[in-house]
C-alpha cells in the first residue's frame, strides 16, 4: 500500500390553516424545537395535534385524500421510512402544518389493492420494498450499476417487513433473502414456473408482492413503501450523506463500492448505495483481500447499520433547510401507498420522536441452501419449524393461515406447523443481529456480534 491504495483496487394548493389561533402549528414547532435541542418531553398540545387529525380523516374532504396522479418509479431500499418520519415532524420548525400539508401532497402514492387496514393503536407491519429499478437513476449511479435500458424492468433487491408497536414504541425488522423460494401467484406462475425467488414477483407490481408474502407466510401487510435507486441516492444527499467507519479498505466490484482507506467515511450518492447494495464484498487485511461469501446475509448486516446511521443522522442535522431539502428530495424515487394518512404520518412522529436507532431490532427469516429447483440453481429455502417460530414471535396472533405455502428443501409445499409463542421474542434482546450463512448453514436469530470487517457507525 505504498501508493496508499491496496493492490487490486481498480476499478395543490395548501389547505386553509387551522383555526383555533394556530394550536397546532405551536404543537409542530414544540416537536422541532425538541428534536433540535435533543430534550425528551411533552410536545405542547399533543392532543389538539392528534385531534386535528381526526378531522381531517373524518371530512373526507377530496383535498385532503388525493388520488388519481401517475404511479411513479417503484421504491428502493428503505432506510429511509423511520428517517422519513423523523424529518417530517421536524419540518415544523420551517412552516407548520401548510408546509407539512404541502410536503405530503409531492409524496408519490400507488394504490395496493390487499393491503389490510390495522385496527387504532393496534401493531402494523409496513412491506419496505427496495427496488433495482434503473428508472431516473443518475450518470454516476447509470455507470456504477447499469442503466434503465440496460438493466430493464424491476425486482426487489430488499423484501424487509417492519412491525410496528405503538404502544411499546418498538419497530423489529425481519427481512425476506431475495433469493427465498416462494411458491408464484397468478399471472406470475405462467411467466416464472410454480416457484421462484421472491424478488422475481416484485416485477409485476407491489401489490403483486404483497400478495404473494401473505399467500406464502400468512402475514397481513398493512402499509407498503418503495424505494429505488434514485430514491435512496437523493435522500442520503439531503441529509449530507452517512458517516460509517470501515476497519480495512473495502470494494464490490458489483456494487461499485470503493473505500481506499480505513476509517470514518462519509458515504454520499453512489457510494452509499453501493455499500447497501454489496453482496460480494471484500476487505483488505494483512497483504491481500478477503472475500465475504455470506452474499445476501451479510448484505443485510450492513443494511442495518446503515439503516441506523441513516436515522441517527436525521434526527442529529434538523434545521430548515436540511428538512425542505430531505423532504423535497422524497418524491423522487420514493413510493408510498395511499393508505397512509397525514395525521398517521405526524402521530407516528409523535410517538416515535425519542426513538432511539440503537434499539431498532432486525433479523433475518430463516433459511437453508437447496438446489432442488433446476434451473434456478443454488437458492434458499424455508427453514420449518424456525422460520414459523420467527414469524409468530414477531406477528402473534395477526398471522394468517398461508393459501400457497413455500417449497421446503426439497421443493415440497407444506402447511407451518403449530407454533407456541416464545416468553421473551428474540428481537427484544439488545444487540438481536443476523446469523452468518454458510452454504449448507441454516440461518436463525443470534446475539452473536457481526464480524469485525464490516463497517460500523461512527461520528466525525
Amino acid at each position: 500500500m505504498a501508493n496508499g491504495r491496496p493492490p487490486g483496487d481498480e476499478f395543490g394548493r395548501p389547505p386553509r390553516r387551522p383555526r383555533a389561533g394556530g394550536a397546532n402549528q405551536e404543537g409542530l414547532a414544540a416537536l422541532g424545537r425538541e428534536m433540535r435541542t435533543g430534550e425528551p418531553g411533552r410536545v405542547a398540545n399533543e392532543q389538539g395535534l392528534k385531534s386535528l387529525g381526526e378531522r381531517i380523516d373524518a371530512s373526507k374532504s377530496p383535498k385532503l385524500r388525493r388520488s388519481g396522479k401517475p404511479k411513479w418509479s417503484a421504491g428502493k431500499k428503505t432506510v429511509v421510512i423511520l428517517a422519513s418520519v423523523v424529518v417530517l415532524a421536524a419540518a415544523a420548525i420551517g412552516g407548520g402544518y401548510a408546509y407539512l400539508w404541502y410536503r405530503f401532497n409531492q409524496l408519490s402514492k400507488v394504490h395496493i389493492a390487499d393491503e389490510v387496514t390495522a385496527a387504532s393503536g393496534q401493531p402494523f407491519t409496513i412491506l419496505v420494498i427496495g427496488s433495482d429499478s434503473r428508472v431516473g437513476e443518475s450518470a454516476a449511479g447509470a455507470q456504477a450499476f447499469g442503466s434503465a435500458q440496460e438493466v430493464t424492468g424491476q425486482r426487489s433487491d430488499v423484501v424487509q417487513l417492519w412491525r410496528v408497536s405503538p404502544s411499546t414504541k418498538s419497530i423489529q425488522v425481519m427481512s425476506i433473502p431475495r433469493d427465498t423460494v416462494v411458491t408464484m401467484l397468478s399471472p406470475d406462475n405462467q411467466q416464472y414456473g410454480t416457484y421462484n425467488r421472491i424478488n422475481s414477483s416484485f416485477n409485476t407490481g407491489a401489490n403483486q408482492l404483497v400478495k404473494t408474502i401473505t399467500a406464502n407466510f400468512g402475514i397481513p401487510i398493512n402499509h407498503v413503501v418503495q424505494v429505488d435507486f434514485s430514491g435512496f441516492e437523493n435522500s442520503v444527499n439531503a441529509l449530507g450523506g452517512v458517516y460509517m467507519n470501515f476497519p480495512f479498505p473495502a470494494k464490490d466490484t458489483y456494487s461499485g463500492l470503493n473505500i481506499t482507506t480505513p476509517g470514518c467515511q462519509l458515504l454520499k450518492g453512489s457510494q452509499a448505495l453501493a455499500v447497501a447494495r454489496s453482496r460480494h464484498y471484500q476487505y483488505y487485511e494483512n497483504g491481500y483481500w478477503h472475500y465475504d461469501g455470506t452474499s445476501d446475509f451479510g448484505r443485510i448486516q450492513r443494511q442495518d447499520v446503515f439503516l441506523k446511521a441513516m436515522i441517527q443522522g436525521a434526527k442529529s442535522k434538523v434545521n430548515p433547510l436540511t428538512v425542505n431539502a430531505f423532504i423535497g428530495s422524497l418524491h423522487e424515487g420514493v413510493t408510498i401507498d395511499d393508505g397512509w394518512g397525514f395525521n398517521q404520518l405526524i402521530g407516528l412522529a409523535l410517538d416515535y420522536r425519542s426513538f432511539d436507532p440503537a434499539q431498532l431490532a432486525g433479523q433475518t427469516l430463516p433459511t437453508v441452501s437447496s438446489n432442488a429447483f433446476g434451473g434456478l440453481g443454488d437458492v434458499l429455502t424455508v427453514n420449518q419449524p424456525t422460520t414459523q417460530q420467527m414469524l409468530v414471535d414477531i406477528f402473534g396472533s395477526s398471522l394468517q393461515t398461508p393459501t400457497n405455502p413455500p417449497p421446503d428443501v426439497n421443493g415440497v409445499p407444506h402447511q407451518p406447523p403449530t407454533i407456541t409463542p416464545t416468553t421473551v421474542p428474540p428481537t427484544t434482546a439488545a444487540g438481536a443481529g443476523h446469523a452468518t450463512a454458510s452454504s449448507s448453514a441454516t440461518t436463525t436469530p443470534t446475539t452473536t456480534p457481526p464480524p469485525s470487517y464490516n463497517p460500523t457507525n461512527c461520528s466525525p
